[in-house]
Order: structure tokens, then sequence, then C-alpha cells
């Protein structure tokens, strides 16, 4: 089983929840994050000042899924999520070593 943790634009979540859904993703967990990369946040106008966001906000999508269903959720999320500019995000793949349901006691992929 693998994590996917995929940080991505706001405004494209619905986007990214239907392309995971299209290649059997199941359920998914969603958090509203801050935080910046290589572009280091940015300057606003308001009211004729400028301030400095140094904190993008973002949106985290992880989903545990199958070893062999990894590669297409990942080109799922790069899809739906890719503007080819600064600031579209990163995802991270991480090993997972067991699973479990709590309301059933099912281990590994069965708990999935």
């Amino acid at each position: 089983m693998k994590k996917v943790e995929a940080i991505i634009r706001p405004h494209l979540l619905d986007a990214v929840r239907t392309a995971l859904q299209e290649v059997d993703v199941i359920g998914m967990t969603i958090s509203e994050v801050q935080g910046y990369g290589r572009q280091g946040g940015h300057t606003e106008t308001y009211r004729g000042a400028e301030y400095q966001i140094e904190f993008v906000p973002k949106i985290k999508i992880e989903v545990i899924i199958a070893d062999d269903i990894e590669e297409f959720a990942v080109n799922a999320v790069v899809r739906s999520a890719q503007t080819g500019k600064f600031g579209d995000g990163k995802i991270f793949i991480i090993p997972v070593e067991d699973a479990v349901r709590i309301r059933t006691e099912e281990r590994g992929e069965a708990a999935l």
C-alpha cells in the first residue's frame, strides 16, 4: 500500500477529486494548509497598500491506495492539478506498512 499526499491549489480540489474517483480511489482526507515553496510567497495590494503574503493557502489531499493503482492515481492528480505555473504543488508517495479498519479489525488492503 502507498500513501499519496498531494499539495494543490484550492480551486482545483473538485477536479482532482473527480479524477481520483475515476481511477477507483475510494476515500480521501482533505486539509486546508498554508506554506511556500520556491516562490517564497508574493506581494498583494489592498486599498492602495502593499503587503507580503508569506504563506500561500493550499489544499492537502491524502489517500491510501493499493500498490497497483499508484501510477494511475499520481497521473490523475498531475493531469487535473497542473496549470504550468509556479505553485502548482507537489505529490509525495510514502510506503504504508499496514492499515486497520477500526470497526471490523480488517487489516492491510482489506481495510481500505
